[in-house]
């Protein structure tokens, strides 16, 4: 894409993104008391000492090191092919939500269409090894929010995150489409089994990342990009989650920008529930359908059709009727119905084909819609 800045306007926003021990919130200190940053660089070691520790400062007055350049000019030729961009704190389509955030992103890599940054959003977040339930509760969830007006954001995770892309990108075109937050560099698919995912949304939402080029899956990155997950959003919703769970990050950073946080219950014996009931004590709203979220927030563009939680059917099989809700073992499912063995073994593989039911990986069987 045609850059908004000239090449070296550009060349000193990749190099002080790629500083090291520079965070976001020591850029913005400079940007604040220096200007862009080709006048920070223009600066002397000593006129920078006053705003940054003096070994800072000597390291911004150097020139730019040779392994640094060659990133900067990779980044440069990267952005020249259509569909990608860098969108920097000073271009008039950096997303504003961010700007509302206490360590805003110094630039963000974007492949796909920038205006997808902006515009009503909800995040939809959750375990990686979500059950059948929680898969569909956020592919139906995010599937009814795109096709009324709320683009949905994610982390392009396995589990809820997958997901929830997945459901938004079922809105087909007249959807609001997705956004995916990476954890590693935009070049680098993280997990590699959403490859083709990520490049579906890249053609009907956009990929972003702060991180540059080549970076890998490291697991302090994933922190970094839950903030940018919240801050886009005007809401974030927990739809599984464990009580130490990334997700949770989200949410609390979510709160903490004044967001909304909202949380689908469940089981009180699943662990994938101790999360979301553990935000809801915290004051979380306890949503069971997709128009809770919209109500709540007020105004938005999703009218009132109502799309619920993994509504329960009407008991028509003994079998399901044994399994209730909960995740259940053979042997609990066979004391409750009292059949035999091998005949319960046989109806629950019919009902596994027929897609009324999962096994899990731990070997419990989780009753479908």
């Amino acid at each position: 894409m045609p850059l908004t800045q000239s090449p070296a306007e550009m060349a000193a926003w990749l190099r002080l993104s790629l500083e090291p021990n520079i965070g976001s919130a020591t850029a913005c200190t400079l940007l604040g008391a220096l200007g862009l940053p080709e006048q920070i660089y223009a600066h002397r070691a000593t006129a920078l000492s006053r705003h940054v520790p003096e070994p800072l400062a000597r390291q911004l007055a150097a020139p730019m090191p040779a392994d640094m350049a060659s990133q900067v000019d990779a980044a440069l030729e990267w952005a020249a092919d259509p569909g990608r961009h860098i969108l920097t704190l000073a271009d008039p389509t950096y997303p504003q939500s961010l700007l509302t955030i206490s360590d805003p992103p110094i630039l963000l890599y974007v492949a796909g269409d920038p205006a997808f940054l902006q515009g009503p959003s909800l995040a939809v977040v959750g375990a990686r090894n979500a059950t059948p339930g929680g898969r569909e509760n956020a592919r139906a969830f995010a599937r009814h929010l795109a096709a009324h007006g709320w683009r949905v954001v994610s982390g392009l995770a396995l589990g809820i995150d997958g997901a929830a892309h997945e459901g938004a990108l079922e809105a087909g075109p007249e959807g609001a489409g997705t956004v995916a937050v990476m954890g590693t560099g935009i070049d680098r698919i993280y997990p590699a089994r959403h490859r083709e995912l990520a490049h579906r949304i890249a053609a009907h939402g956009a990929l972003v990342s702060e991180l540059p080029l080549g970076t890998g899956a490291q697991p302090q990155h994933f922190p970094k990009r839950n903030r940018i997950v919240a801050g886009l959003t005007r809401g974030v919703l927990v739809v599984e989650a464990a009580r130490q769970s990334g997700s949770l990050i989200t949410a609390r950073l979510a709160g903490e920008s004044g967001r909304e946080v909202f949380a689908i219950p469940g089981s009180i014996h699943s662990p994938l529930s101790r999360g979301c009931h553990a935000l809801i004590r915290q004051g979380a709203k306890l949503v069971e359908t997709a128009s809770d979220i919209t109500d709540e927030l007020g105004g938005g563009p999703m009218p009132s059709p109502r799309v619920q939680a993994a509504p329960a059917p009407l008991p028509e099989h003994p079998v399901l009727d044994a399994l209730g809700f909960d995740p259940l073992h053979l042997d609990a499912i066979q004391a409750r119905c009292g059949l035999a063995t091998g005949d319960l073994q046989a109806q629950l593989v019919e009902l596994e084909l027929q897609g009324r039911i999962a096994r899990l990986d731990d070997g419990r069987y989780q009753r479908l819609k």
